[in-house]
Protein backbone atom coordinates (compact mmCIF):
# COMPACT_ATOMS: atom_id res chain seq x y z
CA UNK A 1 0.00 0.00 0.00
CA UNK A 2 1.11 3.53 -0.96
CA UNK A 3 0.24 5.48 2.70
CA UNK A 4 0.64 8.65 1.31
CA UNK A 5 -1.26 8.41 -2.09
CA UNK A 6 -4.36 6.58 0.15
CA UNK A 7 -4.08 9.43 2.51
CA UNK A 8 -3.91 11.57 0.00
CA UNK A 9 -7.67 9.84 -1.81
CA UNK A 10 -8.99 9.81 1.56
CA UNK A 11 -8.55 13.23 2.24
CA UNK A 12 -9.65 14.11 -1.34
CA UNK A 13 -12.66 11.52 -0.44
CA UNK A 14 -13.92 13.89 2.56
CA UNK A 15 -13.41 16.93 0.64
CA UNK A 16 -16.02 15.87 -1.73
CA UNK A 17 -18.55 14.67 0.58
CA UNK A 18 -17.85 18.15 2.61
CA UNK A 19 -19.54 19.91 -0.81
CA UNK A 20 -22.90 18.33 0.08
CA UNK A 21 -23.47 19.87 3.45
CA UNK A 22 -22.13 22.92 1.38
CA UNK A 23 -24.72 23.01 -1.51
CA UNK A 24 -27.35 22.97 1.28
CA UNK A 25 -25.64 26.24 2.77
CA UNK A 26 -25.34 27.50 -1.36
CA UNK A 27 -29.26 26.81 -1.87
CA UNK A 28 -30.39 27.23 1.69
CA UNK A 29 -29.79 30.93 1.40
CA UNK A 30 -31.02 31.19 -2.37
CA UNK A 31 -34.40 29.80 -0.78
CA UNK A 32 -36.82 32.06 0.89
CA UNK A 33 -36.70 31.50 4.23
CA UNK A 34 -40.23 29.70 4.66
CA UNK A 35 -38.65 26.75 2.45
CA UNK A 36 -34.56 26.93 4.11
CA UNK A 37 -34.84 23.73 6.08
CA UNK A 38 -36.86 21.73 3.19
CA UNK A 39 -33.93 22.46 0.88
CA UNK A 40 -31.17 21.72 3.08
CA UNK A 41 -33.28 18.54 4.30
CA UNK A 42 -33.49 17.49 0.27
CA UNK A 43 -29.45 17.98 0.01
CA UNK A 44 -28.83 15.45 3.40
CA UNK A 45 -31.38 13.18 2.74
CA UNK A 46 -29.53 12.55 -0.91
CA UNK A 47 -26.16 11.81 1.29
CA UNK A 48 -28.20 9.42 3.17
CA UNK A 49 -30.50 6.97 0.66
CA UNK A 50 -27.21 7.31 -1.92
CA UNK A 51 -24.57 6.76 0.78
CA UNK A 52 -26.62 3.36 1.02
CA UNK A 53 -27.57 2.83 -2.06
CA UNK A 54 -24.12 2.58 -3.68
CA UNK A 55 -22.42 0.17 -1.08
CA UNK A 56 -25.10 -2.26 -1.98
CA UNK A 57 -25.23 -1.74 -5.78
CA UNK A 58 -24.18 1.72 -6.70
CA UNK A 59 -20.06 0.92 -7.01
CA UNK A 60 -21.27 -2.65 -8.65
CA UNK A 61 -23.27 -0.55 -11.28
CA UNK A 62 -20.95 1.53 -12.21
CA UNK A 63 -17.66 -0.57 -12.16
CA UNK A 64 -18.42 -4.36 -12.31
CA UNK A 65 -16.37 -6.19 -14.80
CA UNK A 66 -19.78 -7.52 -16.17
CA UNK A 67 -21.02 -4.59 -18.78
CA UNK A 68 -24.75 -4.90 -19.65
CA UNK A 69 -24.46 -3.15 -23.06
CA UNK A 70 -21.71 -0.67 -22.25
CA UNK A 71 -24.48 0.99 -20.42
CA UNK A 72 -24.30 -0.12 -17.11
CA UNK A 73 -22.47 -2.91 -14.78
CA UNK A 74 -24.19 -5.67 -13.38
CA UNK A 75 -25.72 -4.66 -10.05
CA UNK A 76 -25.05 -8.14 -8.71
CA UNK A 77 -21.23 -8.85 -9.11
CA UNK A 78 -20.46 -7.03 -6.33
CA UNK A 79 -23.56 -6.06 -4.49
CA UNK A 80 -22.72 -4.87 -1.27
CA UNK A 81 -19.29 -4.97 -2.58
CA UNK A 82 -18.64 -9.05 -2.32
CA UNK A 83 -17.64 -10.75 -4.97
CA UNK A 84 -14.05 -11.08 -4.49
CA UNK A 85 -12.88 -7.61 -6.40
CA UNK A 86 -12.68 -5.51 -3.02
CA UNK A 87 -11.95 -8.11 -0.77
CA UNK A 88 -9.28 -11.11 -0.98
CA UNK A 89 -10.85 -14.91 0.24
CA UNK A 90 -9.14 -14.15 3.90
CA UNK A 91 -10.96 -11.03 4.41
CA UNK A 92 -8.03 -8.50 3.48
CA UNK A 93 -8.72 -5.63 1.62
CA UNK A 94 -8.04 -5.53 -1.96
CA UNK A 95 -5.36 -3.42 -2.71
CA UNK A 96 -4.75 -1.92 -6.64
CA UNK A 97 -1.49 0.20 -7.84
CA UNK A 98 -1.10 1.28 -4.48
CA UNK A 99 -4.61 2.04 -3.59
CA UNK A 100 -6.91 0.28 -0.97
CA UNK A 101 -10.11 -0.33 -3.93
CA UNK A 102 -12.55 0.38 -0.24
CA UNK A 103 -10.95 4.02 -0.84
CA UNK A 104 -11.92 4.65 -4.10
CA UNK A 105 -15.28 3.10 -3.33
CA UNK A 106 -15.57 5.64 -0.40
CA UNK A 107 -14.20 8.58 -3.04
CA UNK A 108 -16.86 7.46 -5.85
CA UNK A 109 -19.47 7.44 -3.73
CA UNK A 110 -19.25 11.02 -2.99
CA UNK A 111 -19.67 11.85 -6.04
CA UNK A 112 -22.55 10.06 -6.99
CA UNK A 113 -24.26 11.82 -3.40
CA UNK A 114 -23.37 15.48 -4.96
CA UNK A 115 -24.82 14.78 -8.36
CA UNK A 116 -28.19 13.99 -7.03
CA UNK A 117 -28.53 16.17 -4.61
CA UNK A 118 -27.68 19.03 -7.51
CA UNK A 119 -30.49 18.10 -8.72
CA UNK A 120 -32.90 19.50 -6.06
CA UNK A 121 -31.88 22.93 -6.29
CA UNK A 122 -34.71 23.24 -9.22
CA UNK A 123 -37.60 22.40 -7.40
CA UNK A 124 -37.16 23.72 -4.74
CA UNK A 125 -40.36 24.93 -2.48
CA UNK A 126 -42.94 22.69 -3.75
CA UNK A 127 -42.15 19.09 -3.89
CA UNK A 128 -43.30 16.58 -1.59
CA UNK A 129 -39.74 15.38 0.50
CA UNK A 130 -41.40 11.47 0.43
CA UNK A 131 -41.41 11.79 -3.74
CA UNK A 132 -38.33 13.37 -3.75
CA UNK A 133 -36.61 10.60 -1.66
CA UNK A 134 -38.31 8.02 -3.89
CA UNK A 135 -36.84 10.03 -6.91
CA UNK A 136 -33.62 9.85 -5.27
CA UNK A 137 -33.33 6.08 -5.76
CA UNK A 138 -34.88 5.48 -8.74
CA UNK A 139 -32.48 8.21 -10.71
CA UNK A 140 -29.30 7.60 -8.97
CA UNK A 141 -30.08 3.71 -10.42
CA UNK A 142 -31.27 4.43 -13.52
CA UNK A 143 -29.01 7.31 -14.62
CA UNK A 144 -26.24 8.29 -12.71
CA UNK A 145 -24.79 4.83 -12.30
CA UNK A 146 -24.81 4.11 -15.90
CA UNK A 147 -23.80 7.26 -17.18
CA UNK A 148 -20.64 6.80 -14.88
CA UNK A 149 -19.92 3.45 -16.11
CA UNK A 150 -20.27 4.88 -19.86
CA UNK A 151 -17.80 7.15 -19.24
CA UNK A 152 -15.69 5.80 -16.36
CA UNK A 153 -15.96 2.22 -15.96
CA UNK A 154 -15.27 0.97 -19.81
CA UNK A 155 -18.37 1.88 -21.18
CA UNK A 156 -19.56 3.34 -24.48
CA UNK A 157 -18.93 7.07 -23.54
CA UNK A 158 -15.10 5.37 -22.30
CA UNK A 159 -11.56 5.34 -23.94
CA UNK A 160 -12.32 1.95 -25.12
CA UNK A 161 -15.73 2.86 -25.93
CA UNK A 162 -16.99 3.41 -30.12
CA UNK A 163 -16.07 6.74 -30.18
CA UNK A 164 -12.71 5.97 -29.06
CA UNK A 165 -11.69 5.08 -32.97
CA UNK A 166 -12.00 9.20 -33.93
CA UNK A 167 -10.93 10.49 -30.87
CA UNK A 168 -10.90 9.50 -27.06
CA UNK A 169 -13.16 11.40 -25.02
CA UNK A 170 -12.53 13.42 -21.98
CA UNK A 171 -14.47 14.15 -18.95
CA UNK A 172 -11.78 14.61 -16.21
CA UNK A 173 -14.00 14.54 -13.09
CA UNK A 174 -17.47 14.72 -14.10
CA UNK A 175 -19.05 17.43 -17.10
CA UNK A 176 -21.28 14.51 -18.33
CA UNK A 177 -21.63 12.25 -15.81
CA UNK A 178 -22.27 14.64 -13.16
CA UNK A 179 -22.96 18.90 -14.63
CA UNK A 180 -24.97 17.60 -17.52
CA UNK A 181 -26.56 14.53 -15.83
CA UNK A 182 -28.25 16.60 -12.93
CA UNK A 183 -28.52 19.76 -15.50
CA UNK A 184 -30.86 17.89 -17.93
CA UNK A 185 -32.75 16.30 -14.61
CA UNK A 186 -33.51 19.56 -13.79
CA UNK A 187 -34.75 20.80 -16.18
CA UNK A 188 -36.96 18.31 -17.23
CA UNK A 189 -38.49 18.24 -13.70
CA UNK A 190 -38.91 21.56 -13.45
CA UNK A 191 -40.88 21.21 -16.31
CA UNK A 192 -42.92 18.56 -15.60
CA UNK A 193 -43.60 19.33 -12.10
CA UNK A 194 -44.79 22.78 -12.64
CA UNK A 195 -44.06 26.07 -11.18
CA UNK A 196 -44.09 27.62 -7.80
CA UNK A 197 -47.64 29.75 -6.76
CA UNK A 198 -46.85 33.14 -7.63
CA UNK A 199 -43.46 32.49 -10.25
CA UNK A 200 -43.30 35.31 -12.25
CA UNK A 201 -45.83 37.55 -10.51
CA UNK A 202 -43.87 38.00 -6.85
CA UNK A 203 -40.85 38.51 -5.59
CA UNK A 204 -38.85 35.06 -4.60
CA UNK A 205 -35.65 36.29 -3.58
CA UNK A 206 -32.82 34.55 -1.95
CA UNK A 207 -33.46 34.93 1.96
CA UNK A 208 -29.88 34.67 3.21
CA UNK A 209 -26.99 35.68 0.92
CA UNK A 210 -24.25 35.34 3.41
CA UNK A 211 -25.60 31.45 3.59
CA UNK A 212 -25.09 31.72 0.42
CA UNK A 213 -21.50 32.82 -0.13
CA UNK A 214 -20.58 30.77 2.54
CA UNK A 215 -21.24 27.49 1.14
CA UNK A 216 -20.27 28.62 -2.60
CA UNK A 217 -16.59 28.84 -0.42
CA UNK A 218 -17.04 25.84 1.15
CA UNK A 219 -18.12 24.37 -2.88
CA UNK A 220 -14.81 25.73 -3.71
CA UNK A 221 -12.94 23.93 -1.16
CA UNK A 222 -14.54 21.09 -1.60
CA UNK A 223 -14.05 21.10 -5.46
CA UNK A 224 -10.53 20.48 -4.78
CA UNK A 225 -10.90 17.05 -3.81
CA UNK A 226 -13.13 16.55 -6.75
CA UNK A 227 -11.15 17.50 -9.39
CA UNK A 228 -7.45 17.24 -8.06
CA UNK A 229 -8.80 13.80 -6.55
CA UNK A 230 -9.64 12.67 -9.85
CA UNK A 231 -6.11 12.30 -10.61
CA UNK A 232 -5.33 9.92 -8.34
CA UNK A 233 -1.75 8.93 -8.42
CA UNK A 234 -0.75 11.30 -10.99
CA UNK A 235 0.79 14.34 -8.48
CA UNK A 236 1.66 16.05 -11.08
CA UNK A 237 -1.96 16.16 -12.83
CA UNK A 238 -3.64 17.13 -9.38
CA UNK A 239 -1.12 19.86 -9.05
CA UNK A 240 -2.46 21.22 -12.60
CA UNK A 241 -6.06 20.51 -11.98
CA UNK A 242 -5.59 22.35 -8.82
CA UNK A 243 -4.34 25.25 -10.38
CA UNK A 244 -6.70 25.02 -13.05
CA UNK A 245 -9.75 25.04 -10.97
CA UNK A 246 -8.90 28.03 -9.02
CA UNK A 247 -7.83 29.87 -11.85
CA UNK A 248 -11.17 29.13 -13.81
CA UNK A 249 -13.22 29.43 -11.00
CA UNK A 250 -11.35 33.22 -10.02
CA UNK A 251 -12.06 33.93 -13.98
CA UNK A 252 -16.02 32.81 -13.74
CA UNK A 253 -16.74 35.57 -11.35
CA UNK A 254 -15.12 38.08 -13.37
CA UNK A 255 -17.41 37.09 -15.94
CA UNK A 256 -19.87 36.71 -14.27
CA UNK A 257 -19.88 40.08 -12.38
CA UNK A 258 -18.88 42.40 -15.57
CA UNK A 259 -22.27 40.92 -17.20
CA UNK A 260 -24.49 42.13 -14.23
CA UNK A 261 -22.72 45.38 -14.41
CA UNK A 262 -23.43 45.83 -18.20
CA UNK A 263 -26.96 44.57 -17.66
CA UNK A 264 -28.30 45.79 -14.52
CA UNK A 265 -25.85 48.66 -13.33
CA UNK A 266 -24.73 46.76 -10.02
CA UNK A 267 -22.19 43.46 -9.42
CA UNK A 268 -24.36 41.63 -6.84
CA UNK A 269 -23.21 39.27 -4.04
CA UNK A 270 -25.38 36.19 -5.61
CA UNK A 271 -23.88 36.78 -8.80
CA UNK A 272 -20.07 36.13 -7.42
CA UNK A 273 -21.30 33.10 -5.11
CA UNK A 274 -23.00 32.15 -8.45
CA UNK A 275 -19.71 32.59 -10.80
CA UNK A 276 -18.44 30.96 -8.48
CA UNK A 277 -20.15 27.42 -8.98
CA UNK A 278 -19.99 28.54 -13.19
CA UNK A 279 -16.08 28.13 -12.63
CA UNK A 280 -16.33 25.19 -10.86
CA UNK A 281 -18.94 23.56 -13.10
CA UNK A 282 -16.88 24.12 -16.25
CA UNK A 283 -13.30 23.58 -15.11
CA UNK A 284 -14.82 20.05 -13.80
CA UNK A 285 -14.76 18.06 -17.37
CA UNK A 286 -11.21 19.71 -18.25
CA UNK A 287 -9.18 20.63 -14.86
CA UNK A 288 -6.32 18.06 -16.02
CA UNK A 289 -6.40 18.37 -20.04
CA UNK A 290 -6.32 22.21 -20.51
CA UNK A 291 -3.30 25.04 -19.28
CA UNK A 292 -3.54 27.32 -16.99
CA UNK A 293 -4.49 29.97 -19.78
CA UNK A 294 -6.85 27.93 -21.26
CA UNK A 295 -8.64 27.58 -17.94
CA UNK A 296 -8.80 31.66 -17.98
CA UNK A 297 -10.90 31.25 -20.92
CA UNK A 298 -12.43 28.33 -19.94
CA UNK A 299 -14.19 30.00 -16.55
CA UNK A 300 -14.63 33.77 -17.79
CA UNK A 301 -16.86 32.39 -21.09
CA UNK A 302 -18.45 30.01 -18.41
CA UNK A 303 -19.48 33.32 -15.70
CA UNK A 304 -20.45 35.09 -19.21
CA UNK A 305 -22.71 32.19 -20.49
CA UNK A 306 -24.35 31.36 -17.23
CA UNK A 307 -24.97 34.97 -16.38
CA UNK A 308 -26.96 35.04 -19.47
CA UNK A 309 -28.77 31.65 -19.25
CA UNK A 310 -30.33 32.08 -15.75
CA UNK A 311 -32.78 34.40 -17.19
CA UNK A 312 -33.82 32.05 -19.66
CA UNK A 313 -36.26 30.86 -17.01
CA UNK A 314 -38.25 33.78 -17.18
CA UNK A 315 -38.31 33.99 -21.50
CA UNK A 316 -39.28 30.03 -21.52
CA UNK A 317 -41.78 29.50 -18.69
CA UNK A 318 -39.83 26.92 -16.74
CA UNK A 319 -38.98 27.69 -13.04
CA UNK A 320 -35.83 25.93 -12.20
CA UNK A 321 -36.10 27.45 -8.67
CA UNK A 322 -32.62 27.87 -8.13
CA UNK A 323 -30.87 28.34 -11.18
CA UNK A 324 -29.71 24.75 -11.97
CA UNK A 325 -29.77 24.71 -15.45
CA UNK A 326 -28.55 27.93 -15.96
CA UNK A 327 -25.53 27.16 -14.04
CA UNK A 328 -24.81 23.05 -14.32
CA UNK A 329 -26.51 22.06 -17.83
CA UNK A 330 -24.80 25.73 -19.59
CA UNK A 331 -21.32 25.21 -17.52
CA UNK A 332 -21.12 21.52 -17.82
CA UNK A 333 -22.03 21.91 -21.33
CA UNK A 334 -19.47 24.74 -22.00
CA UNK A 335 -16.68 22.98 -19.80
CA UNK A 336 -17.23 18.98 -21.90
CA UNK A 337 -17.67 20.70 -25.35
CA UNK A 338 -14.72 23.36 -25.16
CA UNK A 339 -12.27 20.44 -24.79
CA UNK A 340 -12.16 19.88 -28.18
CA UNK A 341 -10.43 23.35 -28.64
CA UNK A 342 -8.82 23.86 -25.70
CA UNK A 343 -7.46 20.30 -24.98
CA UNK A 344 -3.50 20.59 -24.87
CA UNK A 345 -2.17 18.89 -27.49
CA UNK A 346 -5.30 17.10 -29.07
CA UNK A 347 -7.51 20.66 -28.90
CA UNK A 348 -8.11 22.32 -32.47
CA UNK A 349 -6.47 25.43 -31.04
CA UNK A 350 -3.35 23.18 -30.46
CA UNK A 351 -3.62 21.43 -33.77
CA UNK A 352 -5.44 18.45 -32.79
CA UNK A 353 -7.79 19.19 -35.59
CA UNK A 354 -11.70 18.36 -35.20
CA UNK A 355 -11.73 14.99 -33.82
CA UNK A 356 -11.94 15.32 -30.66
CA UNK A 357 -14.46 18.14 -30.84
CA UNK A 358 -16.59 16.17 -32.95
CA UNK A 359 -16.28 13.53 -29.88
CA UNK A 360 -17.15 16.09 -26.87
CA UNK A 361 -20.28 17.17 -28.74
CA UNK A 362 -21.50 13.55 -29.15
CA UNK A 363 -20.69 12.30 -25.83
CA UNK A 364 -22.62 15.58 -24.49
CA UNK A 365 -25.57 14.99 -26.78
CA UNK A 366 -25.69 11.57 -25.57
CA UNK A 367 -25.66 12.43 -21.74
CA UNK A 368 -28.62 15.04 -22.22
CA UNK A 369 -30.35 12.32 -24.17
CA UNK A 370 -30.13 9.44 -22.01
CA UNK A 371 -30.28 11.66 -18.92
CA UNK A 372 -33.24 13.44 -20.45
CA UNK A 373 -35.22 10.31 -21.28
CA UNK A 374 -34.35 8.40 -17.57
CA UNK A 375 -35.69 11.38 -16.01
CA UNK A 376 -38.88 11.94 -17.67
CA UNK A 377 -39.68 8.50 -17.56
CA UNK A 378 -39.05 8.49 -13.79
CA UNK A 379 -41.07 11.77 -13.12
CA UNK A 380 -44.35 11.06 -15.36
CA UNK A 381 -45.17 7.81 -13.31
CA UNK A 382 -44.33 9.90 -10.15
CA UNK A 383 -46.58 12.03 -11.01
CA UNK A 384 -49.08 9.84 -12.29
CA UNK A 385 -49.22 7.48 -8.81
CA UNK A 386 -48.38 9.31 -5.33
CA UNK A 387 -47.84 12.77 -7.21
CA UNK A 388 -45.01 15.67 -6.70
CA UNK A 389 -46.83 18.64 -5.59
CA UNK A 390 -47.50 19.71 -1.98
CA UNK A 391 -50.69 21.10 -0.97
CA UNK A 392 -51.68 24.81 -2.15
CA UNK A 393 -52.16 25.57 1.46
CA UNK A 394 -48.85 24.02 2.24
CA UNK A 395 -46.74 26.00 -0.53
CA UNK A 396 -48.50 29.23 0.56
CA UNK A 397 -47.62 28.30 4.32
CA UNK A 398 -44.08 27.10 3.86
CA UNK A 399 -42.68 23.86 3.20
CA UNK A 400 -41.01 23.59 6.21
CA UNK A 401 -43.72 23.69 8.25
CA UNK A 402 -45.75 21.55 6.06
CA UNK A 403 -43.54 18.62 5.44
CA UNK A 404 -40.97 18.91 8.17
CA UNK A 405 -42.82 20.64 10.92
CA UNK A 406 -40.11 22.94 11.40
CA UNK A 407 -39.33 26.37 11.03
CA UNK A 408 -35.65 27.47 10.01
CA UNK A 409 -35.40 30.60 11.95
CA UNK A 410 -38.33 29.97 14.56
CA UNK A 411 -37.11 30.19 18.40
CA UNK A 412 -40.55 29.10 19.71
CA UNK A 413 -42.24 25.62 20.24
CA UNK A 414 -44.46 24.28 17.22
CA UNK A 415 -47.29 23.20 18.35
Amino acid sequence: MDTGYTAWMLASASFVLLMTPALAMFYGGMSRQKSVLNMMMMCFGAMGLVGVIYVLWGWSMSYAEGSVAGIFGNPFEQFGLGGGELFAEDGSIVIDDGLPLIVDVGFQATFAIITVALIAGALAERVKFSTWMIFVGLWVTLSYFPMAHMVWGGGLLSDDGPFASIAEPIDFAGGTVVHINAGVAALVLAVIIGKRKGFGQIPMKPHNLPLTMLGAGLLWFGWFGFNAGSAYDELDVAGLAWVNTTTATAAAILGWLVIERLRDGKATSLGAASGVVAGLVAVTPAAGDVSPVGAILLGLVAGVLSSLAVGLKYKLGYDDSLDVVGVHLVAGLWGTVALGFLATGEGLFYGGGVSLLGVQIIIALVAIVFSGVITAVIAVILKATIGWRVSDDGESSGIDLSEHGEAGYDSGVIA
